[in-house]
């Protein structure tokens, strides 16, 4: 799915409204409609609600919400801001008299000067309409007291579009205090870019899209620079297996992985990639890793390493398709040369996970040697690790996009929505996965399967928009099963090849 800025949502609503003979007022229409139809599914029409308007088309939205949900048996409490008499856009005032016409019973204040706050329960549903994505700067003054007073209050808060105080693409600023803490938030046509940052959910809530019919061709042709991976979006590119196919067509991989006491890395991070498909796995671990590897992954090679408990070189004897180094190597010294001397003097692309950024982040001059298109998979403290302390996860995402065009390199940056980072600036942020997860071995597995999906002949970019996506949709299997308390990184392993199944069909 294409996620637009606001810039480029407001293009295709202009070009819906210019192209396909559709007014603004009818699309304001189609927003009331659908944010009612999901308002009256939730709630009884019984329930106290207050609605605030802006004087924007986010009031006017609101608005046309208060006169259907009028129409459908609520009784809401209708608080307009027009401050001084003459802020209204056209289409707000448009709405405004047609509430009024259609529904004079209804309790409405348009406030122009003074305005005294409501009394709201926790009982009550509040509507918030009153700053959509045209906001330019936080709210300050007035509209500052309002939203404190209604995130104070506990309420049930449905915000049409966006929370009132939160810009749709980027909040670098952004007080929470500030801004409206939407119980549901009705995204309008598209989930905007900020839902996707970590730092935004306690304001977000849950949140739903409500789809209006803007211009289908508009759509498709905007290019866009970030985008959400869904199944479709990994079905039709997963390669189905010819019926005379042999292991040789699925590459060969090699696993750098383990040392004393953290063979467990190795192990799934080995079931992650034969899970995945590969065609045939080298672990090379050291010494110490041979029995438990041997009994616990029989289906891959074991290379021992020159080390007895710890990775102190790093060469493979021959090509293969693909090379991941990191899973549980520690950072011995030994190990950060290794780790260094094999970037240093490999050419082909490389996963690069766990331990692996560790030693970088312990002698970050070794960016600067990692090949072009490697794949890095930190978590949020391992990218702060090596690329320095960021403030908050906008910070950090910016910061990604950033150092992925810098090296060249992809960056899969692991969270809720992990974010797939390309060097060209463009974003995916995957839509798979659950709290399950969060449980130690998980990036293990992950960066097995992407060494699968490497190794198989995909290239870098896809081969991290399907691993990732596959990898958070067998986690929503095993905690189907196994619950969000009971779920191990080894559960999720054990069902990828289940999670492929689901998604291709075979």
């Amino acid at each position: 799915m294409k996620l637009f800025t606001n810039e480029e949502i407001r293009a295709i609503e202009r070009y819906t409204i210019e192209n396909e003979g559709i007014s603004a007022q009818e699309l304001i229409e189609r927003v009331a409609e659908g944010v009612s139809d999901e308002i009256s599914s939730r709630w009884r029409s019984n329930k106290p609600t207050i609605v605030f308007a802006g004087p924007g088309n986010n009031g006017a939205d609101a608005l046309g919400v208060s006169r259907m949900l009028f129409e459908r048996g609520f009784r809401p409490e209708v608080y307009l801001f027009n401050i001084g008499g003459d802020k209204l856009s056209a289409d707000c005032m448009a709405q405004r008299d047609r509430l009024l016409r259609e529904a004079p019973e209804i309790t409405f204040h348009e406030v122009q000067s003074s305005f005294s706050m409501p009394k709201i329960t926790s009982s009550h549903l509040v509507i918030d309409g009153l700053f959509g994505s045209g906001l330019r700067e936080e709210l300050k003054g007035g509209f500052k007291s309002l939203v404190q007073y209604i995130n104070e209050v506990d309420a049930t808060v449905v915000s049409i579009d966006l929370p009132s105080g939160m810009f749709g693409d980027w909040n670098p600023q952004i007080v929470n205090r500030n801004t409206i803490h939407a119980t549901l938030t009705l995204a309008i046509q598209f989930p905007r870019i900020c839902f996707f940052i970590s730092d935004n959910a306690e304001l977000i809530g849950e949140w739903k899209v409500i789809d209006i019919g803007l211009s289908a061709a508009a759509i498709a042709g905007s290019a866009v620079n970030f985008c959400l991976v869904e199944s479709r979006d990994v079905q039709h590119r997963l390669r189905h297996r010819k019926e005379f196919s042999s292991k040789a067509d699925f590459g060969s991989a090699i696993l750098y992985a383990g040392s004393y006491g953290m063979m467990g890395a190795a192990i799934l991070a080995a079931r992650g990639c034969l899970r995945g498909g590969v065609g045939k796995l080298t672990v090379n671990s050291p010494k110490c890793g041979y029995s438990v590897l041997q009994s616990s992954v029989p289906e891959a090679i074991y290379r021992h390493n020159r080390g007895e408990l710890n990775i102190v070189d790093i060469h493979p004897e021959r090509t293969f398709s693909a090379i991941a180094i990191g899973p549980g190597i520690g950072t011995n010294e030994l190990t950060v040369k290794a780790v260094g001397d094999f970037l240093a003097s490999i050419n082909q692309p490389v996963i690069i996970d766990a331990d692996a950024l560790n030693c970088i982040a312990l002698k970050p001059s070794m960016l600067n040697s990692i090949p072009v298109l490697s794949i890095i998979t930190p978590h949020a403290g391992e990218f702060d690790r090596i690329f320095g302390p960021q403030p908050s996860s906008e910070a950090r995402l910016r910061k990604a996009i950033e150092m992925a065009k810098y090296y060249n390199i992809l960056i899969v940056l692991k969270g809720h929505y992990t974010a797939i980072v390309r060097p060209d600036g463009k974003v995916y942020f995957n839509s798979s996965g659950c709290p399950a997860m969060a449980t130690a071995g998980s990036g293990d597995v992950l960066t097995g399967l992407l060494l699968a999906m490497l190794a198989q002949g995909y290239p870098a970019e896809l081969a991290s928009l399907i691993a990732v996506y596959i990898h958070g949709l067998a986690g929503e299997m095993a905690a189907a099963e196994n619950g969000e308390y009971g779920t191990t990184a080894g559960d999720i392993a054990d069902y990828i090849g289940k999670a492929i199944k689901e998604i291709a069909g075979r």
